[in-house]
């Protein structure tokens, strides 16, 4: 992914550009993932964070094993509680779900 910014912290733009935020590295204008241990946090991408929902991707290590994740959360008067996880555990996967996605999302406006 070309548009993909590796190096810093960066906050996600209302451009719709793809940013990755790794975790630990001091960036205080932007919340970190509510995920706690034993998953440790590697890097994340805010999709949208908006009306008391927030929806990322997550690069995140399980028992020296490393997935992606897709996240929602939402926000009540204690904090962040998770919805949904949807985890991808191998490029064989993830290449099946790209294919389908993509074979769908033309129907998309």
């Amino acid at each position: 992914m070309d548009d993909v910014k590796k190096d810093a912290d960066f906050q996600a733009a209302e451009t719709g550009e793809v940013v990755v935020n790794a975790e630990g590295s001091g960036a205080e204008d932007e919340e970190q993932v509510p995920i706690k241990a034993p998953l440790k946090v590697l890097k994340h991408c805010t999709i949208n964070k908006k009306f008391g929902w927030w929806a990322a991707v997550v690069l995140l290590e399980s028992y020296a094993k490393k997935q992606v994740c897709f996240y929602l959360w939402q926000k009540d008067s204690v904090g962040w509680k998770r919805k949904q996880k949807f985890g991808i555990h191998s490029l064989e996967d993830w290449g099946k779900m790209k294919d389908a996605v993509e074979l769908f999302s033309g129907e998309l406006k």
